[in-house]
């Protein structure tokens, strides 16, 4: 036999060699996946071989409400505006996700006020339209869940200084809101309008009520944050009140739950926060997680007020270590030497 008629057989027994392998590891790969007790891995490769993507439409509600209000979707105008909000916050998965989430950490304290407050309740999905319940801050200034300006806040009572911001207060905040609710459904007898009037200011929508002849939110020309703000509102509605219908399958330990707590009245200075904490059996990250209206390593009130201070329960996140005044010390030397 030829040295090439040679090679030419081992080269292809290698060949075959390879391809019995990789078929091999194949099946086993395929039957360990299509095995699994946990996950139908098997029913997701099936499935994952189209030649194009797929994006389907939104099923749109038959009839629906804000705040006890009709939202007419018989005009061609509203059932697509409606349309727009739902499709955005449908497929911006990540953001709505994490809304759906945090929901069962939040409402639950939201909801009360506003009851007590005589809020609708739908009020609460318009602080995941403003912030996604988390502490952001805008362009303009604005704070908090509820996006509040220094302004509007200290007009509603809330404190706003160097070591004190009651707008990260979610309690006290979301009194504020229902203050400032309350004043613009006197307004305007509408709550609708109520909850424009919060994007865009009462000054603002009452010079366009006046301009254009109408109180009726979904017959007048605003500008297009907030023609599409109540629209947003009413889609992030739809979808927390229904999460699966809508596409997002979250069990319930998905879900962000309420982290309990103990409250310490405090009137005193408090020279060290992170000391404070340490001394309550927490850390500083912890205390402002649980305090974001603290602003400051420390808090002098000269003004003797009472505060709620707020103190994760034991067993959530309680401090595992606190370094003493010699470690400290220690580690100050390190740091100078590094710099120098």
């Amino acid at each position: 036999m030829s040295r090439r008629i040679t090679g030419f057989i081992r080269k292809s027994w290698g060949l075959s060699f390879v391809i019995i392998a990789l078929g091999s590891i194949t099946s086993i790969i395929f039957f360990t996946f299509s095995t699994s007790p946990s996950k139908p891995v098997a029913k997701v490769i099936a499935q994952a071989k189209p030649d194009r993507l797929i994006v389907s439409g939104v099923a749109m509600p038959d009839s629906l409400d804000f705040a006890g209000e009709k939202v007419p979707l018989e005009d061609f105008d509203v059932k697509e505006s409606l349309e727009r909000e739902l499709l955005v916050n449908i497929y911006w998965h990540s953001q709505t996700l994490l809304m759906i989430k945090r929901s069962a950490r939040y409402f639950g304290e939201l909801e009360p006020i506003l009851k007590k407050c005589n809020i609708p309740d739908d009020f609460k999905y318009l602080a995941l339209a403003e912030s996604g319940l988390i502490n952001v801050t805008s362009p303009a200034g604005a704070v908090g869940f509820w996006q509040f300006v220094q302004g509007t806040a200290k007009d509603y009572g809330l404190i706003v200084n160097g070591e004190i911001d009651e707008r990260y207060h979610l309690a006290k905040a979301t009194e504020a809101m229902c203050g400032y609710m309350r004043k613009s459904h006197d307004v305007y007898k509408s709550w609708t309008m109520a909850a424009a009037s919060y994007n865009m200011g009462r000054a603002g929508l009452s010079k366009q009520v006046l301009r254009q002849y109408t109180n009726n939110y979904y017959d007048i020309l605003l500008n297009d944050e907030t023609s599409r703000y109540v629209y947003r509102i009413l889609a992030i509605k739809l979808i927390l009140s229904n999460p699966k219908y809508y596409g997002f399958d979250i069990i319930k330990s998905d879900y962000y739950q309420p982290i309990p707590y103990k409250e310490m009245a405090v009137s005193k200075p408090i020279r060290d926060l992170a000391q404070f904490a340490f001394d309550n059996g927490t850390n500083y990250k912890m205390l402002k997680l649980m305090n974001p209206w603290l602003r400051d390593i420390s808090l002098t009130n000269k003004e003797g007020r009472m505060y709620l201070i707020r103190i994760p329960e034991k067993g959530y996140r309680n401090h595992s270590s606190e370094l003493k005044k010699e470690e400290l010390d220690k580690i100050e030397i390190q740091s100078e030497q590094i710099v120098q």
